[in-house]
């Protein structure tokens, strides 16, 4: 029996020449993530462990993106707990305030992941490198604090769920909404601990950053990672940017799967999520003229330079709506740059939007953006489940940055296509 994309990376880190799913195995790692909340949570379980060692200084990435800069006494003591450690061991991934963005958009942008690698981080969404044709999964802080000690990791070996992408977008329609649109029909268990993986004639008109955005949020079907095949748009993407050789996996005829969804992307409309689950979604027509006091565009979700470049398309020219609250958040400084270079961040803040320093920040309730009770809004993040963003009577629906941009400028929930 042949082996799916995922099993063929898990077995070559395991030493193996095949793996089969539900299998437990021992892999070596290529990088191990950790962040200003779970790095600490990894650093004093290794303490607590006697294991005052990092298996290799380059293959460990400690970010400091969700309370940085730190927005009050708790958060300043996480991050320097962080700052020590990474100074002690010499840590060369090590990205703080100046030099930071939201991990998940920071680590390919800057080459540090490559086609090929095993990943895991101390966080849910670092199945985003999936994209890139890469093995990366979400790991507590315990299994990640053994992985910066040890350079190894024990997974079972997940069976596969085959997404067949056929056709192209239609205009205001991005990846988010294909993904959101695939766990509306799949459910948030629907993919539970399996891969999702991506294949079809659709995937070659589906950017990198549609990509990412996708794989992103695999771990909202439950699925343990998503991952897409490496093609010409990957390999460019690669080029000169990433800092160790790629390793080109590819799925076997013969591999075996539980299933197969296949999905027109022509079919794929702006599509909603609304509270208190992502698989709760609808058209955008559907939750049109719903009102909204707050509009996030940003996250490791949709915090790229296309999201950006597609909110100011939106937004150039028109006012956001008396009493709602813009919240622009370029996902790293790269992006922030590009961004004053292109004159979006003019675009936004002629709008009457704020612009932020990169933070995951209002994603989960942290700052620059937490709801009080009966207010709603609409974001481009992941998860809108119930307090996500504040207060617990307050409400998320998650959306595109088109739809996110739209509704900003009208106060109401709308479709990009309606302006």
């Amino acid at each position: 029996m042949g082996m799916t994309m995922t099993q063929k990376i898990l077995a070559a880190h395991a030493g193996l020449e095949s793996v089969e799913a539900g299998q437990l195995i021992e892999a070596d790692i290529d990088l191990a993530l950790a962040n200003d909340i779970t790095g600490p949570v990894s650093i004093r379980e290794l303490e607590k462990a006697g294991m005052d060692q990092v298996f290799d200084r380059e293959k460990v990435a400690l970010v400091l993106d969700h309370f940085a800069p730190n927005k009050d006494i708790k958060s300043a003591e996480q991050c320097k707990v962080c700052r020590e450690f990474a100074k002690k061991h010499n840590i060369v991934h090590f990205f703080d305030v100046g030099s930071m963005g939201i991990e998940h958009a920071l680590l390919p942008e800057q080459g540090i992941v490559a086609a090929g690698d095993l990943v895991i981080g101390a966080d849910s969404h670092t199945c985003t490198y999936g994209a890139l044709g890469a093995f990366s999964t979400g790991v507590g802080s315990t299994d990640c604090a053994a992985g910066i000690a040890t350079g190894k990791a024990w997974f079972r070996v997940p069976s596969a769920i085959r997404i067949e992408l056929t056709g192209e977008l239609q205009p205001w329609v991005c990846g988010k909404d294909v993904i959101l649109h695939i766990i509306g029909t799949i459910g948030v268990d629907g993919a539970l601990y399996q891969s999702m993986e991506f294949c079809g004639d659709g995937v070659k008109s589906l950017s990198m950053d549609d990509r990412f955005s996708i794989c992103n949020m695999a771990i909202e079907a439950g699925a343990k990672n998503g991952i897409f095949p490496v093609d010409e748009k990957t390999r460019l993407y690669m080029k000169d940017r990433v800092r160790h050789a790629p390793r080109e996996f590819a799925a076997d005829d013969d591999a075996s799967y539980e299933r197969t969804i296949r999905i027109n992307l022509r079919d794929v409309p702006p599509t909603v999520a609304a509270p208190h689950l992502p698989e709760n979604t609808k058209p955008v027509t559907e939750l049109a003229g719903i009102p909204i006091q707050q509009s996030v565009i940003g996250s490791c979700t949709n915090g790229r330079i296309e999201d950006m470049r597609m909110a100011a398309s939106i937004m150039r020219g028109r006012h956001v709506a008396d009493g709602v609250r813009a919240i622009v958040i370029p996902a790293t400084q790269e992006v922030y740059l590009q961004c004053i270079r292109e004159g979006l961040t003019e675009v936004f803040i002629e709008a009457g939007a704020v612009v932020s320093t990169p933070t995951c920040g209002p994603c989960l309730g942290g700052h620059m953006g937490v709801l009080a009770a009966g207010e709603r809004a609409v974001a481009t993040t992941n998860r809108n489940f119930v307090g996500r963003m504040g207060h617990t009577d307050s409400e998320v629906y998650l959306a595109s940055p088109a739809v996110a941009a739209a509704s900003a400028i009208t106060g109401v929930i709308t479709a990009p296509s309606a302006l």
